[in-house]
């Protein structure tokens, strides 16, 4: 079977390689040779993880236009109201998932519609857990507009490695499910809605894989 790999990974996947390769090369040049050996393994093992974080599975996407699904891989770690948040108005919910290194780090768009605003913020080292992080902790910000409603997506990273990558442009039409960026090692992804527009769906505790688990879906207006 066939194994996708994200572009953004290759550097981390044959960098091991190359590198401890070339050390194994020069211990077993001067007759280390079980020394060369272990450091050789040592880099395939690191490429062999790497391959596995930076997997990008196929996804089946819900085509139902009023559903929102989750925009990355992980545990459901906390489902928030804010009483105001940036330009929205009024209430927000903020649905936070938070990935492990073993979980899927590509990040795909919870709804369809229009690229409106992309930001990027370097940050501080503070651990994903802390709810502090989603401000002050290096971060994207991804503003998508819909025919009916928006929702705002921040990748966030740790205090260890710390990249964001979005692959997207201003005015960019995505639909629900497209890959938008990548979060590399320890990393939190935050999505904002307006109150009024959704009703939330998943709870704390629940696992979700990106493009595919149904997270929201657009609240109908109540006839009079």
């Amino acid at each position: 079977m066939r194994i996708r790999i994200v572009r953004d990974g290759w550097y981390f996947i044959l960098g091991p390689i190359i590198l401890l390769g070339l050390v194994a090369v020069g211990f077993n040049t001067i007759g280390l040779n079980l020394t060369a050996f272990y450091i050789l393994g040592a880099g395939i093992c690191i490429a062999v993880f790497m391959i596995y974080f930076f997997r990008d599975p196929k996804r089946d996407i819900p085509e139902d236009p009023d559903l929102f699904v989750a925009g990355a891989d992980g545990t459901i770690r906390a489902i928030d109201e804010l009483p105001s948040y940036k330009e929205f108005e009024g209430t927000v919910v903020r649905i936070s998932t938070f990935l492990s290194p073993f979980n899927v780090h590509v990040n795909r768009a919870p709804m369809t519609g229009v690229v409106k605003d992309l930001g990027y913020t370097p940050g501080k080292r503070l651990f994903t857990f802390q709810d502090a992080a989603s401000e002050y902790n290096e971060h994207s910000t991804i503003m998508i507009a819909g025919e009916k409603s928006r929702c705002l997506v921040r990748q966030i990273v740790g205090p260890i490695v710390r990249r964001v990558v979005y692959w997207l442009k201003l005015e960019q039409e995505i639909k629900r499910g497209d890959r938008i960026g990548l979060m590399k090692f320890g990393s939190r992804l935050d999505i904002y809605f307006e109150k009024s527009d959704v009703n939330v769906l998943i709870k704390k505790g629940d696992k979700v894989r990106a493009g595919e688990t149904v997270i929201a879906t657009l609240r109908k207006e109540e006839k009079p």
